[in-house]
């Protein structure tokens, strides 16, 4: 434990170095303004990030097992209200005579694309199936030497929401392709549930913290959105009467779903139209709500005693015990949702997830929900062993989003780890949560 704590002490420097440097030097406002598509925090287009080199193997090394957890890929929005609650509101507004021509433009787009979703809130897009198609294609090129193995065997598990099943199935569909003799398991079933998409009770959220701090933290999340929020010259642009507005108008409301479904048009290869209503301060204010709302409620916040992330330890358990297992060249891949997914992200504390920080209106500046969690986010944990006739440890690196990422623990050999060291670290780890009980 005392070595873990010293190589935790000397590689923390490390990890806030790596992930200030995923943000490209600039602020948040200057990235959205270069893409405003960026604004859609956690439904960001996975394919508008940037991708980097991988190192080669150590020298006497092979890969021979690939382990992954990703979110599914691009969706359409939730919740019928995301769509029909705009489309109602201009509807009401054209009927009075409220509208100016831009209004009824933007009456027209929304409901052009309301007439789409029908039966397919929360669905997968085809821009979905495509990032999985491209992850998949890339873990071929990047990893010949696994998945190029003659009967390679594939257990690939999805939780039982559709959209990840399409994922699974996108992905299985390009391995199966690069390699015909892979045999591939698929499952997606309730009986994995608890590692895959865990639901924790209510007295279980937060592992014994007072539920009274999650719900001051959700009131303070939704006073910081709230006065965030300044759809005052977007009102003007649409509505040729502010006092109907005043009394008719949720201005607020309109604004934030207007902007959703603007910045989803990315998961549909949509154009960038209705974007221009918002200027890229007014959608970097909007993005910040989301931000936080991730922050305070999946990453390791101290306002929610850095305890949200463990919820999800049963799936950190899932990767270590199957690892522990594998003594043939084969590939785990499990396929679920964001809300999973960051918290691995903040357990395994990759390139600085688990920042904490206490002046949430510096948030941004340590946190940026579009390059954690975008659509298709994904961790891939790649062992590697000596090359047959030599010795040497077991060694894994970790892809977070299909770069190379920073763990905790120190090491000569970066992106390389000593899997023995990993391991006890986040055995450590989760022993230490099971007390805090």
């Amino acid at each position: 434990m005392k070595r873990i704590f010293v190589c935790l002490m000397m590689a923390s420097a490390m990890t806030a170095q790596a992930q200030i440097a995923r943000f490209s030097g600039k602020t948040a406002l200057e990235e959205i303004a270069a893409d405003k598509f960026l604004a859609a925090g956690n439904m960001t287009d996975y394919d508008h990030l940037l991708r980097t080199a991988l190192t080669p193997a150590p020298k006497g090394y092979e890969p021979y097992y690939l382990s992954h957890y990703g979110r599914h890929g691009a969706r359409y929005l939730l919740e019928e209200n995301d769509y029909a609650m705009p489309v109602q509101t201009l509807r009401k507004a054209k009927y009075a005579g409220k509208l100016t021509p831009l209004g009824d433009k933007v009456l027209a787009k929304l409901d052009s694309m309301q007439k789409t979703t029908k039966d397919r809130l929360g669905d997968l897009t085809a821009t979905g199936q495509r990032q999985h198609h491209g992850i998949a294609k890339r873990m071929v090129q990047n990893f010949p030497e696994i998945f190029k193995t003659p009967n390679l065997p594939i257990h690939s598990v999805s939780t039982t929401s559709i959209r990840a099943i399409i994922s699974m199935m996108a992905e299985c569909e390009e391995l199966q392709a690069a390699n015909p003799s892979a045999r591939i398991f698929n499952d997606a079933s309730k009986a994995d549930m608890h590692y895959m998409n865990y639901s924790p009770s209510r007295q279980e959220r937060g592992m014994g913290m007072p539920q009274m701090n999650v719900m001051r933290a959700m009131q303070k999340q939704q006073a910081m959105s709230d006065s965030l929020k300044h759809p005052e010259r977007l009102m003007q642009q649409l509505f040729n009467d502010q006092h109907w507005v005043y009394l008719n108008v949720t201005t607020g409301s309109l604004m934030s779903k207007i902007a959703d479904v603007a910045l989803n048009m990315q998961s549909h290869d949509g154009d960038t139209w209705l974007l221009d209503l918002f200027t890229p301060e007014e959608l970097r204010d909007l993005w910040r709500s989301n931000n936080l709302y991730w922050y305070l409620l999946y990453s390791n916040a101290p306002q929610t005693g850095g305890r949200m992330p463990w919820n999800q330890k049963n799936l950190l358990k899932n990767i270590i015990e199957t690892a522990d297992t594998v003594t043939q060249t084969q590939v785990s891949l499990r396929f679920g949702h964001d809300t999973v997914v960051l918290p691995l992200l903040c357990m395994l504390d990759l390139d600085g997830s688990a920042v904490q920080v206490d002046n949430l209106d510096e948030l941004e500046n340590s946190f940026r929900t579009y390059y954690l969690i975008p659509t298709g986010t994904n961790v891939q944990f790649i062992f590697y062993r000596p090359k047959k006739g030599k010795t040497g440890d077991i060694l894994v690196k970790v892809l977070f989003n299909e770069r190379e990422a920073h763990m905790p623990l120190k090491t000569d050999t970066w992106p390389y780890y000593k899997w023995q060291d990993v391991r006890e670290y986040y055995l450590a780890k989760l022993a230490e949560q099971e007390q805090k009980k």
